[in-house]
């Protein structure tokens, strides 16, 4: 203690605080500051004796220097109170953990605590392990370091953590106030960046200064197969990358590609804002381009925005803006939408042309969670017919074939009352891409009850003819557009549109009859409503007969009836428990159904067809409705169907295994026909043609077998009508096989129970092509960073060693297509097809794809395309190439992989047509 005099002239007592004493530095330091330590036994006996013997010798300067009474130590409890002298913080803001394998050393002298071998020091948000570790607790300073082993290599390299910036360098020295540090030889991962300097000044939490630097986004630190060298580089974690000088370095030999500065966006949280570079092409129609540039909008965490465009010196430009949004627990989605400005050739030439080609496609999704009772969903591709034939952009031949663009959008709800109400909006699209026809409905209205089941008792059991007798009642309202590619979106769109509204209320009800047979009856009431009719009559100005247009409200009424009877019948062949084909089981389902519907005359006029008046000719105004017309003529007929099944029980190859393995042999052998009793073998004939369909799958279903026919009982004239004679009767067989196709899918592949099949493109198949790639893969020009390596394979290096040890996977498709056409003795094969894709990787690094195929009617091969790529690690190369065809055309890219520094890259590409 010390004394000072104030104003009260008595003796005050000011405390000291503890930690200024060295020796108290050392008590708190070990026993409250420090925390657990591994300091050895002998260490922590020797500092025990050291602060006994400083305790002691306090309390003699205490007992030497100051006489204390009761009175004293009141008033000083007093006076400690209104003192201004406020305690001085210990030389650490926090608690700090330390441990060392061989020893952790206190040198009182030089104030330093020395921990060696596996040595683990925690301060706050501050991990640091290495090999040596020194803290300086009078300077507030550390010092790591790494150590030899005994062959005198040096390990146990420093490693220190800081929140979720990690370094790992040679050495570190680092000051615990100031959070300055000085780090020699640091290695640091900042998001895709392996960032490795040989000298990195820390300024403080957020800021870095790096002298001799390289970054990379390769995996191998020690030795990249690329980086950026540069002299200066200001950091900061988490945000971006500053730096001067920046040269590219591949395989340690420097590029003349360089930088007078550079600038690398590394948030992590949140995607950032940026420029997107273009690349360079030229075209033999166009002229040369710069493609793809454009820019980034991270808007925010929910939604972005990518404007793209491209520029030929002919004049030709595109624009693309894509984006794509998401809210957990609610919904995500996408949009892309492109535009084309094409020119052909230049202006005064007689090849010159000019179009605009556009493309827009929406998918969104909705997650179930959001609302259990409602629904919303959209997946839109429309635009011009010829967008994927003559996109500068696309190459995608899978749905250039395509001819039909599809989109829907709908919403639907669901209300909770009894009975249970639905309601549904849908607005869909169909587009031909060959004939540019145009078909909407903007939108579809549909609204349904729930089944009511008025003679069910409270016990609930629906049992018999009467308790099973439900109804319900359902609404169609549609709005309906026909139109072409040029009036799309104009007005004379929408001048044509049909409007109709359908009401039906069917009352069914199905029962037993002898046990084993399933019926069924249901009566349907129909009531259509249209806000457009038509009236026929003929102009003798035009001689000829016009239909006129009556807008308003006009509705008529029909009704059918309608029964089936069916059974299912079981058979099954046994052949013994010891054979290997013990039993085939046989399926068969035959039905028969009845339809009716009456005559429903009333809704017919009459008109003249020509100048003598009369009125010979009959039409109904309803016309051309969407929802159909009342019929002149009764309908009834009488349908025969029966399906069958084929399955085997075989014998397990595996001899453990008591039970026999069940084998499809067929999955379905389908016939059906239908017979007219009104018809009266003129006009009509009486039976209709029978139709026969079987499938099967063989080889571990791996071969898909389809078969179908169509068999005609009767013959035709010498005009190829229909007569009402059997061609047995004509000199023919019993029938006559008007058309027939079989269609065999075989998927192989070198890993077992992989299925070929389900193997989708997706963007193949949004655009409207096929799943599969056996028209070849869709290529997006705009993004090349796609490729062919799905991660899966196996990590190592591309040897020639490994390449022979390993087993080289491959996958196979093939696909064979057969049509025969015989409607009017034309005797023909239509259509005589094999397509195949193949996939295969010559080694780890190279993967090699090909999809071609063989038409054996025209003689010709088919689309080919030719797939090639090679993982240079953190680089990517390939090369697509259509060798022949209208759409011949190559695209070669080489570039980095990671999003980051994809502007780092080379493409070129060639259009024989574009």
């Amino acid at each position: 203690m010390t004394t000072q005099k104030t104003s009260h002239n008595f003796t005050k007592i000011a405390f000291i605080p503890l930690h200024t004493n060295l020796f108290h530095i050392v008590l708190l330091s070990i026993s409250l500051t420090f925390g657990v330590s591994s300091i050895y036994s002998q260490d922590i006996k020797t500092t025990k004796g050291i602060v006994a013997k400083q305790q002691n010798k306090a309390t003699d300067t205490i007992k030497k220097n100051t006489v204390i009474s009761t009175d004293t130590i009141k008033k000083e409890n007093d006076s400690i109170k209104k003192d201004s002298i406020k305690p001085k913080k210990a030389f650490l803001d926090g608690k700090v953990k330390y441990k060392a394998d061989q020893y952790a050393k206190i040198d009182q002298k030089n104030k330093l605590i020395t921990l060696y071998d596996n040595a683990e020091l925690y301060y706050q948000d501050i991990e640091l392990k290495s090999g040596k570790i020194i803290l300086d607790y009078e300077k507030n300073e550390v010092y790591a370091g790494r150590i030899k082993d005994s062959a005198g290599k040096y390990t146990q390299y420093p490693n220190f953590k800081q929140g979720t910036n990690i370094i790992e360098p040679d050495s570190i020295r680092f000051n615990f106030k100031t959070k300055k540090a000085l780090i020699w030889n640091s290695k640091t991962d900042q998001g895709e960046f392996n960032v490795k300097a040989s000298i990195t000044k820390k300024e403080n939490d957020s800021v870095y200064f790096l002298k001799g630097a390289r970054f990379t986004t390769s995996t191998n630190k020690e030795n990249p197969e690329y980086y950026f060298r540069t002299s200066k580089v200001k950091f900061i974690p988490g945000k971006k990358v500053i730096t001067g000088l920046t040269n590219l370095v591949i395989a340690d030999v420097p590029t003349p590609i360089a930088l007078p500065f550079a600038f690398f966006p590394m948030n992590k949280e949140t995607s950032v804002s940026g420029l997107i570079l273009p690349s360079y092409n030229d075209s033999n129609l166009r002229g040369f381009s710069l493609q793809n540039g454009g820019y980034y909008f991270a808007l925010s965490d929910h939604y972005d925005l990518t404007v793209l465009g491209d520029y030929y010196t002919n004049g030709s430009y595109g624009m693309r803006f894509e984006s794509s949004y998401a809210k957990r627990y609610k919904f995500r989605g996408n949009v892309n939408v492109r535009f084309e400005n094409l020119i052909n050739s230049e202006r005064g030439y007689p090849d010159y042309s000019k179009q605009n080609i556009y493309n827009i496609q929406w998918s969104h999704s909705r997650d179930t969670k959001a609302n259990p009772n409602s629904s919303f969903s959209a997946s839109v591709n429309l635009g011009s017919s010829k967008y994927f034939q003559q996109s500068i952009n696309q190459s995608n031949i899978g749905s250039s074939l395509n001819n039909t663009l599809s989109s829907s959008i709908s919403y639907s709800k669901t209300f909770n009352i009894i009975p249970q109400a639905r309601l549904s909006l849908t607005a869909t699209h169909s587009q031909n891409t060959q004939t540019e026809s145009i078909n909407m409905t903007l939108p579809t209205l549909q609204f349904s009850l729930d089944r009511i089941y008025p003679f069910v008792g409270k016990d609930g059991v629906k049992k018999g003819f009467f308790k099973n007798i439900n109804l319900q009642y359902n609404l169609n309202g549609r709005n309906y557009i026909t139109t072409t590619d040029s009036l799309f979106f104009k007005p004379e769109m929408f001048k044509d549109a049909q409007i109709g509204f359908q009401h039906s209320i069917p009352l069914s009800t199905n029962f037993k009859i002898f046990k084993y047979f399933s019926a069924s009856t249901s009566v349907n009431y129909e009531e259509i409503w249209y806000t457009k009719t038509i009236r026929k009559a003929y102009d003798p100005n035009q001689n000829t007969v016009v239909n006129t247009t009556v807008n308003g409200f006009d509705a008529f009424r029909t009704y059918n009836f309608s029964a089936s009877l069916g059974t299912t019948v079981y058979g099954t062949f046994n052949f013994g428990e010891n054979k290997k084909i013990q039993a085939i089981r046989h399926v068969m389902r035959p039905s028969i159904s009845y339809a009716y519907t009456p005559s429903f005359e009333k809704y017919y006029d009459t008109y003249a067809s020509d100048a003598s008046g009369t009125m010979d000719q009959r039409y109904t105004r309803f016309e051309g409705g969407i929802f159909g017309a009342p019929g002149l003529a009764n309908s009834n007929i009488m349908g025969i169907s029966i399906s069958n099944t084929f399955e085997a029980k075989v014998t397990d190859k595996d001899s453990t295994k008591t039970e026999p393995k069940k084998v499809m042999l067929l999955n379905n052998l389908n016939l059906s026909t239908s017979y007219n009793l009104d018809a009266d073998g003129v006009t009509t004939l009486a039976w209709s043609p029978v139709r026969v369909s079987t499938g099967a799958q063989f080889f571990e279903n791996k071969l898909n077998a389809n078969f179908a026919a169509t068999l005609d009982p009767y013959a035709i004239d010498n005009s190829g009508r229909r007569i009402n004679t059997f061609n047995i009767d004509n000199g023919g067989s019993l029938f006559r096989m008007t058309s027939a196709n079989i269609t065999l899918n075989y998927a192989l592949s070198s890993k077992d129970g992989d299925d070929k099949n389900n193997k989708k493109t997706d963007q193949t198949a949004r655009n409207g092509g096929r799943e599969d790639d056996l028209f070849g893969t869709a290529t997006d020009l705009t993004d090349n960073r796609k490729s062919m390596f799905d991660g899966s394979e196996e990590e190592g290096e591309d040897t020639i060693s490994e390449f022979f040890r390993s087993k080289i996977p491959w996958d196979m498709t093939f696909a064979y297509s057969f049509t025969y056409g015989n409607n009017n003795r034309e005797n023909k094969i239509t259509g005589n097809s094999l397509m195949i894709s193949a996939n295969t990787d010559l080694t780890p690094k190279w993967k090699v794809g090909v999809s071609t195929g063989y038409d054996f009617v025209q003689k010709g091969v088919t689309y080919t395309q030719l797939r090639f790529e090679r993982d240079l690690a953190s680089w990517r190369m390939s090369l697509n190439w259509m060798p022949f065809g209208n759409n011949a055309n190559w695209n070669f890219f080489i570039g980095i992989k990671s999003g980051i520094l994809s502007d780092i890259k080379w493409e070129k590409r060639n259009f024989n047509n574009r």
